[in-house]
């Protein structure tokens, strides 16, 4: 007698073929290459997951640092400032104040430029 298992393959492929879902041709259709194309989605998936957060605090920094120097001052000036002064925002925060609150991020500038002095 040969065993199938086949309500757990039949699932297992269920599912394979629904998360190939909107892939082109065969990779949507065809069992074998749906499973090589998710299994490499999923890895590009978990990477981009990474790559993510590394990209934001880029942004974040660029913002900053756009914004300290319309104000006369540097990025690095400006963290070391902040530091000094004991002010606890991380990036993500004074980002978001740099874009949609420039009179309370002038004051922060003004905190760092005093605790630099």
């Amino acid at each position: 007698m040969r065993v199938t298992n086949a309500p757990a393959s039949r699932k297992r492929r269920r599912t394979i073929l629904k998360n190939a879902r909107g892939f082109s041709g065969g990779r949507s259709k065809q069992i074998r290459t749906a499973m090589d194309a998710v299994d490499k989605a999923n890895s590009h998936a978990y990477v981009g997951r990474k790559l993510k957060k590394r990209q934001f605090r880029r942004l974040w920094t660029v913002r900053i640092n756009a914004a300290t120097r319309s104000h006369g001052m540097t990025y690095s000036k400006f963290i070391d400032g902040l530091n000094k002064a004991g002010v606890e925002l991380n990036r993500k925060v004074l980002a978001d104040l740099a874009v949609r609150e420039p009179n309370a991020f002038k004051a922060l500038v003004d905190q760092a430029q005093a605790a630099l002095a």
